[in-house]
């Protein structure tokens, strides 16, 4: 059975047709289309029920998607293992969150390919919890403060977080000036959740409430822009509002604790060279 087979395979699963897949892979059409015909007839079976939409994996494709998944990433494993210090290659699948992925992250990306020309990367961007192992993924990069998980993580860098207001929103309703205040206000924000403000060492736990909720930061920022409320948001995601004029941070005197940036991955294996060599550039990049 051909390796190559294999990940052709799994990508047309994960993109949803050969043409998508065929773009992914670099690859004509035909060659995607040649190697499913020739994976199905080694193994018996129908994998892939063609539509005109794309394609859509049957009761079998999806049992073997998993298994082949898993063949691709133990050969991409062993390879790495017996050509250590040599050029990186074969697929790497990373799930990055689409608020700060284009922005922040593609750039990192684009120089790791850039540094190992063999090497394949694809980049699935959404804000959405995605799951590692089921979806196929070798890594992921998470920003927030990280839930607990079985996911092997390791801490890339942080953002700043303020609150902000905007001007006319403290014009008609003023701004809090102490964590005392801020149930007062409407909260704009991703879910129930608790804002610990410190200072002089001590921590101000609040929960705030509101109407407006997002699981985006550039929704909860746009939503903040226009007068719904106050928010806790990172720095970098707020610098073009306030430059704008349309957000500006209020209660000053009272912190927030940063977020976090992973990179996670699944447990029970070691990390791959790809993984580590992702993780290295994000570190030079945004540990500082």
């Amino acid at each position: 059975m051909d390796v190559d087979d294999l990940r052709t395979f799994v990508e047309v699963a994960d993109a949803g047709g050969v043409s998508a897949a065929s773009r992914r892979l670099n690859l004509a059409k035909s060659i995607v289309s040649r190697r499913l015909l020739r994976l199905e007839a080694e193994i018996g079976t129908q994998l892939l029920a063609r539509t005109t939409r794309g394609a859509a994996l049957t009761e079998a494709g999806t049992t073997f998607r998993e298994h082949a998944a898993r063949i691709c990433t133990e050969v991409d494993t062993a390879l790495e293992a017996v050509e250590v210090g040599g050029e990186l290659r074969g697929l790497l699948r990373v799930a990055v969150p689409s608020t700060f992925g284009p922005t922040h992250f593609a750039p990192a990306i684009a120089e790791l390919t850039r540094r190992h020309p063999q090497l394949q990367i694809n980049c699935r961007y959404s804000d959405r919890y995605v799951d590692l192992v089921t979806e196929g993924f070798d890594c992921g990069i998470r920003v927030g403060y990280l839930a607990d998980s079985n996911l092997v993580a390791r801490r890339i860098g942080s953002f700043s977080v303020r609150l902000f207001a905007s001007p006319d929103y403290v014009a008609t309703y003023g701004a809090p000036e102490t964590p005392e205040d801020v149930p007062g206000h409407p909260a704009v924000m991703i879910a129930t959740e608790t804002w610990t403000f410190s200072a002089g060492g001590k921590p101000y736990p609040v929960r705030p409430t509101g109407r407006f909720k997002a699981d985006s930061a550039i929704a909860i920022a746009e939503a903040t822009a226009a007068g719904a409320g106050i928010a806790a948001l990172p720095d970098v995601i707020a610098e073009p509002y306030v430059a704008a004029g349309t957000l500006i941070p209020v209660m000053p005197r009272y912190a927030l604790p940063s977020i976090g940036m992973f990179v996670v991955r699944p447990p029970g294996q070691h990390s791959s060279r790809k993984v580590q060599a992702l993780t290295d550039l994000l570190i030079e990049r945004f540990g500082r």
